[in-house]
């Protein structure tokens, strides 16, 4: 199923994002309207390096539905908001150990199973 939170086929997983005609606000995810002015938006693939605004650990299970925990129970995961250079910040799982996340570090986002991904990226 395509959708603004499905990745962009042919980029790597890159998200979708959208970009203001008028005054070049871009936004995640997509949206045919600027959240800014209002003007119209059109669609951009958004930059898949960044870096890790803030996170934390997530310690209790998401409500469900959506949420669908796994046979063996739900485990804790780390979650953050990555800023892209497009100015957006982003929530994504990320694929990083709590002892290892670094508020600044680089980090790599693709499109995951209805949720942003992100992992540490090389320097």
């Amino acid at each position: 199923m395509e959708g603004p939170l499905t990745a962009v086929p042919g980029t790597g997983s890159r998200l979708r994002g959208s970009r203001c005609a008028d005054c070049a606000v871009a936004a995640y995810p997509a949206d045919p309207a600027c959240p800014r002015c209002g003007g119209p938006a059109e669609p951009v693939v958004l930059s898949g390096t960044g870096t890790l605004w803030t996170w934390t650990v997530q310690r209790y299970a998401p409500k469900s539905p959506p949420y669908v925990p796994p046979a063996a129970g739900f485990t804790p995961f780390t979650v953050g908001y990555v800023e892209l250079p497009e100015g957006v910040r982003v929530l994504a799982v990320l694929d990083v150990r709590p002892e290892e996340a670094e508020i600044g570090m680089p980090v790599t986002v693709t499109a995951g199973d209805g949720v942003p991904r992100a992992a540490g990226a090389a320097v």
